[in-house]
């Protein structure tokens, strides 16, 4: 399976540039990376209005979607795993994983994903999320390999 980070704003080198690419680099099919940027100041719905258009244009057709925001559903390992396998199986070639700028992700996005997935009940910068996904599907290809990375 393909997976496609669809995400607002441009990472810059730091810490959590450096953690997501440590985990992308564990990766055995590469992780492909939208940035998506609005430039213009707008209000806060505005803003999610604009962003959420910005990414559904960069959803692949036919893809599966996973829209990380803190209304989602949370999901363990396992369970994460299980999904990516259950689309492969039912034939979807790609998953987007859409994570949404600091003032969240429009409810048009939201309806049209697959799954929305929460992190926890804690805000994450949306930098950091990067890297906490990168590990999740690095966890996910290990859990389906059977490789000791994941302990239960």
């Amino acid at each position: 399976m393909q997976f496609v980070l669809c995400a607002v704003g441009r990472i810059k080198a730091g810490p959590e540039k450096a953690l997501f690419e440590h985990y992308t680099k564990r990766l055995s099919t590469p992780l492909n990376v939208v940035e998506v940027v609005e430039k213009r100041k707008l209000p806060s719905h505005e803003l999610r209005v604009s962003e959420a258009e910005l990414l559904s244009n960069k959803i692949p057709d036919g893809a599966a979607v996973i829209v990380f925001d803190e209304k989602g559903k949370e999901i363990d390992s396992r369970g994460l795993a299980q999904l990516f396998g259950d689309w492969r199986d039912e034939g979807r070639s790609t998953t987007a994983l859409v994570i949404g700028g600091a003032d969240g992700v429009d409810e048009q996005l939201i309806k049209r994903a697959d799954r929305v997935v929460s992190l926890g009940r804690m805000t994450w910068p949306h930098m950091l999320v990067r890297g906490l996904v990168a590990e999740q599907l690095y966890r996910a290809q290990c859990i389906a390999s059977g490789h000791p990375y994941h302990r239960d």
